[in-house]
Formats: structure tokens, sequence, C-alpha cells
């Protein structure tokens, strides 16, 4: 099995801390890193350490993505770092200047989901040292669980080449795209992976007379296979057909604000204004992607007529605790847009709130409105900046949309 090193989170230490006597610090330079997922399996990642002695920083890629965590607390002989937008962290202890292990911890799965986690000074090669790169750049018709009452088609979209072992990409679904992927090919074997502090992907594949049949791992308990066949021409259903209305019922919803004051759309506010309503919860890493490119929408085009209203399903149960997470995302990103408590995260909730929709099946979902509160497009899940060109001519289509309505 290829080992490989990858991910991109930035780690940055502020606290003053020390280690035991013997270890003040780490040695600089890049580590192997990895997570249990189970007894076999390692989702393995590069882990870069820099900075000074009192302020180390660990670097973590994937592909592009570059995710800061500022936050450090120290517990006993131990260290915990939590990730910024997702209420997970990881905690570590030293067990010498060049190894350390721990576990990562995802909350938004319960408090006792927790999977290894070690990295270790890089002094070795990896073993696809010398070997022949594999080309596989281009579209691939993909299948999850395939010939299974849960399978699912997906688009993988890959670039490597001739010369480089190196390879990135994503798989695009019908409800979003698996973010930022990275890893190697070589002779035969694909190995591609992402962590996030959210998800943690893991793919392995071979090819087999020129199809890719492999095993996809996400977190510590599914697993499931997976077959992709060379196809430039295959696409997904339109993700602007999947939810619809179903109803001639105005477009109308009462929901709590973070404040848990009854907000009633439409209101004042949006009259003879274009509105986003968006689905999604602080959770997911699709609907963070989605937030942001919201966010530039709105600095460009609110004083022009643009609302966006935001409409949050979360882990926890409790309304303040919901607030709470909706809260930390808005003074993170520096949101000025209004923000609302759908409930707890269940998409039949949502569909039950917006029952002039077909169905809620993905988060996020951005319904856009005309001036006169009319759907005039809805959109299911979102393909964010790992799915490159396909985000870059969504992010067209979205403006030209959106001054299209404003006029």
């Amino acid at each position: 099995m290829i080992k490989l090193l990858y991910f991109s989170v930035i780690v940055v230490l502020f606290s003053t801390y020390t280690y035991s006597q013997s270890y003040k610090y780490l040695k600089k330079g890049a580590w192997s890193a990895y997570l249990q997922l189970n007894n076999s399996t390692k989702l393995p990642f590069h882990l870069q350490i820099s900075g000074s002695k009192k302020k180390p920083i660990f670097t973590i890629h994937n592909a592009e993505e570059k995710i800061e965590l500022s936050s450090i607390k120290t517990i006993n002989d131990s260290f915990q770092i939590d990730f910024p937008h997702f209420h997970s962290f990881i905690r570590f202890v030293v067990k010498n200047k060049t190894e350390i292990s721990g576990a990562w911890t995802n909350l938004n799965k319960g408090d006792n989901y927790r999977i290894p986690f070690g990295a270790n000074l890089n002094l070795g090669k990896n073993v696809c040292y010398q070997q022949k790169p594999l080309n596989l750049t281009g579209k691939w018709k993909t299948t999850f669980s395939p010939k299974t009452e849960d399978e699912e088609f997906a688009v993988g979209v890959f670039k490597s080449g001739d010369y480089s072992q190196k390879i990135t990409g994503t798989f695009l679904t019908e409800t979003g795209d698996y973010r930022f992927l990275e890893g190697l090919a070589c002779n035969d074997f694909l190995e591609l992976a992402a962590f996030d502090g959210s998800h943690a992907f893991y793919f392995l594949g071979k090819i087999i007379n020129g199809e890719i049949q492999g095993e996809f791992f996400s977190g510590k308990h599914y697993q499931t296979k997976w077959i992709a066949n060379r196809d430039e021409n295959f696409e997904l259903r339109n993700p602007d057909s999947l939810t619809y209305l179903v109803k001639k019922d105005p477009f109308a919803f009462k929901l709590k604000d973070l404040s848990g004051k009854e907000f009633l759309f439409p209101n004042e506010q949006s009259k003879n204004k274009v509105t986003i309503v968006q689905i999604m919860g602080t959770w997911c890493p699709n609907c963070l992607d989605e937030t942001k490119f919201l966010k530039e929408m709105y600095a460009k085009y609110h004083e022009a007529g643009l609302e966006i209203i935001s409409v949050a399903y979360e882990t926890p149960t409790v309304f303040e605790e919901q607030v709470q997470k909706v809260k930390l995302l808005k003074s993170r990103l520096n949101l000025d847009f209004t923000f609302l408590i759908g409930g707890q995260a269940n998409k039949a909730l949502a569909s039950e709130q917006f029952s002039m929709l077909n169905q809620i099946i993905s988060y996020p979902t951005a319904i856009f409105l005309d001036k006169n509160g009319q759907v005039a497009k809805i959109h299911t899940g979102f393909n964010g900046p790992g799915t490159g060109k396909i985000y870059t001519d969504f992010i067209k289509e979205t403006e030209d949309l959106i001054k299209e309505l404003l006029k």
C-alpha cells in the first residue's frame, strides 16, 4: 500500500508553553502524519513544522487549501488544538523531538468520536520512489457502492502527469464535492486523501484493464467500494433541477433569529430586494465554502439591493448551543448578513419547514428570490474551489444571475 503525505491545515501556536525538560521543541522539517482509521488503514498526510522554538508552526496540506488553527490549550502533558470552523480538535503528547501522538476528536459526531493521530519526522522516501508516474488527468465516471441499493454516481476530476507522481482533484456528487484531495499515483496504484477537521476522506484505487477499482474510507466507521472509468462526456443531473417548488403558495417561513425572536419572511427588509436563502450548517465544509462565496456576493451587491438569509441546522439539540455555533462562525468570518436557527441538523425538519419545496436533499441548498419574492432558482449542494473550472464557471453564472435580478 502506498504511504503518502497530504492535507493542509496551518496550525499557529500562539500560546507560550514548554515541553518536558528533555524536549523543549520539536525538530523542524517535513513530518509524516496519519489518522488511524481502523486496525489496518492509515490516512496519511504531510506535516511541516517550522517557526520559532516558542511558537512552532504546524502546516498541513489539502492540495491548495490552507486552514489556520490558532487556539491551543495545555492539558497536563498534552496539547489541544481546536479547529476554527468545526467542533473538533487534535490532542497530542510530545514523545520526543521527532515523534508526537494523540487523537483527533470530532464532537459533531459525539463526545466519544476519536481517531488516533500520530506524526514522525520524515527521514525516508515514500514507496513510490523511482516508480513510474500514472497519468489520470481528466474526467472519470465514478460509482460508489456499485450494484447495491446505496449506489451513487459521481464525477472524478483529476490532474496528474507523466513526470510527477503527485495527483490532485476531487469527486463531484449531486449534493456537493469532496473538496481538496491530494495524493500519489504510480504504476497501477492511486491514493487520495483529505482532512479538514470535519471529514477524513481516504481513497485507494488500482487500475485493472483501464478501470479504477478501489476502497473509500470516511472517518472510522464508513467504508465502501468504488469504480471509475474515463468518460469526458459524463454529467450528473443539473443541481438547479433537484429541489423545486411544489406549491403555488408564496415563498414564506417563520423561524427564530439568534436572539430567540420570531423572524417572518417576507418582511419590510426584503421588500423590493433580491434575497438568497441559504440552508446550511456550521459543521458542513461545503456550506463553509458556499458561505465564503456568499460573503463576497453580499459585499459586492448588498448596497444594490441584495439580502442574504442563512438558516442554520446544527448538531446540538439545545437552541442556545446552536446559536453559539452560528455566532462563532459569524465572528470568525466577519459575516454581516442575517442568520436564523432552523433547528437540529435534520433534512426532514428542513423539508417540513420549507414545505413549498419538494424536499431539502442537501446541505447547503441556496434559494434565489427576485424582488417580488418569486423563486428564480434553487441550487442544491455546492461544488467549491477544489473543483477548479467548475467552481469559477459557477461563480460567473451566479453573479450574472444576481445582476439580472437586481435590474
